[in-house]
């Protein structure tokens, strides 16, 4: 498929679709097609031209007619190749989405891709905009002073449409708790924080205060109490790094169990201060979700740059997490031919083994691929199994390790994982 530049899509008959694995253009194997879901989106790519396969001699070339387009697959997807193109030196950097493979067949969008998930928390249909408008002007009715409630509700649901907040507006499932405007991590696809000279913008505003113990408290344990499958959330994507106001945090843990036994405490972070995650385990939380781009530390580090941690500390979160009894994911950002790299799969496998790790969540890494790699420094990412392989190799190896999209509730976490999420 090619775009105009107009926000038209064709089909070029004349050449098959290939996908990006690392730097390669590569052939998709025909069973690991899935129609787009809904959900779905497309995107043209300026100034890119596509790399396809062609129909009558079997060489890759470029198409020439238009931009190179590119999907955006929705939660509870994983995506196994990128769109493969070729980028000209005066092409714009493309901004903070997945930019998974498409094509076209039998009248039908496709992309190589696996529900990972079948949690229907972020599905689209089950959104409604009438009850969403209706939680906040009731949320912001009964918490008319809190801060946090006013944040979630102008800025993330309304605003951003962060299918976290809105559920949350809808009376369900998990909650979000931005806590901290500061982070210790100076992550180059920050989607909430990027410095002016770069040339890409941040997707959303970040936090701009230190929320207090009451104001958490406050409008999280009527969730906990009330929602069903409950799950209350530190650490969102439009703030800095939770672990930092780990003492709050601590005090809010302690009044919420205080009021209710319900639901689980999660919190999603960097991992990077393992003596505060040790408190927290005391004080009563649940469960950790560490994110990370590689668990290899010369990946991770000209990624996530970080100021005052290193990368063994993510380990060591997970292995206080798991000592205490609680549920340890990590948030493991695919970027096919890097994640399903030779190197990486050995380097997760020994991760796996030395963590106790619960879960992985296989969550599409939502980044320039070109301006990514250029920006870490790598220019060969080496021999790949395919994603498709690696997600089956680490599931036979590691049969009690869950594989996920979000965090689960604590009806998971207690032996029943697989709720039959349809019924929510």
């Amino acid at each position: 498929m090619y775009s105009d530049g107009k926000g038209n899509i064709f089909e070029d008959t004349s050449l098959y679709v290939t996908g990006r694995s690392g730097w390669d253009a590569v052939p998709i194997p025909d069973d690991e097609w899935i129609e787009l879901p809904d959900g779905g989106q497309l995107y043209e790519l300026p100034g890119r031209r596509g790399i396809g396969i062609d129909v009558e001699t079997g060489e890759m070339r470029l198409c020439e007619k238009g931009w190179a387009v590119a999907a955006f697959i929705p939660p509870a997807h994983t995506g196994f190749y990128i769109a493969a193109y070729e980028t000209a030196p005066d092409a714009p950097t493309l901004p903070l989405f997945c930019y998974t493979a498409a094509g076209w067949h039998d009248d039908k969008f496709y992309v190589p891709a696996q529900r990972i998930e079948q949690d229907i928390r972020q599905e689209c249909a089950g959104f409604d905009d009438k009850k969403v408008k209706g939680g906040v002007k009731d949320m912001l009715s009964a918490y008319p002073h809190n801060r946090l409630v006013k944040h979630l509700a102008e800025n993330c649901a309304l605003t951003y449409h962060c299918p976290a907040a809105r559920n949350y507006f809808m009376g369900r499932w998990e909650c979000p708790i931005p806590s901290s405007p500061a982070c210790n991590a100076n992550c180059i696809g920050c989607i909430s924080f990027q410095p002016e000279e770069e040339n890409i913008v941040s997707n959303q505003d970040r936090l701009t205060f230190k929320p207090t113990a009451a104001e958490i408290v406050e409008f999280t344990v009527p969730h906990l109490e009330t929602a069903p499958y409950p799950i209350v959330s530190y650490g969102q994507g439009c703030e800095g790094e939770p672990l930092l106001m780990w003492e709050t945090i601590r005090e809010s843990i302690i009044e919420i169990r205080k009021h209710t036994p319900k639901g689980s405490i999660n919190i999603n972070t960097n991992g990077s201060k393992p003596n505060a995650v040790r408190e927290l385990c005391k004080a009563g939380l649940n469960s950790i979700r560490v994110s990370l781009n590689s668990v290899r530390e010369h990946i991770y580090n000209p990624y996530y740059r970080p100021n005052n941690y290193q990368f063994s500390d993510l380990a060591e979160s997970i292995k206080i997490v798991r000592e205490h009894g609680g549920w340890a994911s990590i948030n493991y950002f695919v970027f096919p031919g890097m994640t399903d790299s030779v190197d990486e799969y050995e380097a997760l496998r020994t991760f796996i083994r030395e963590t106790g790790l619960s879960m992985i969540q296989w969550r599409n890494f939502n980044i320039d691929p070109d301006w990514y790699l250029g920006k870490i420094g790598v220019t060969d990412t080496g021999e790949c199994l395919g994603m498709k392989q690696m997600l089956e190799l680490i599931r036979e190896e590691f049969p009690d390790l869950k594989y996920g999209y979000f965090n689960p509730p604590m009806e998971r976490i207690n032996g029943n994982y697989e709720l039959d999420f349809a019924h929510f």
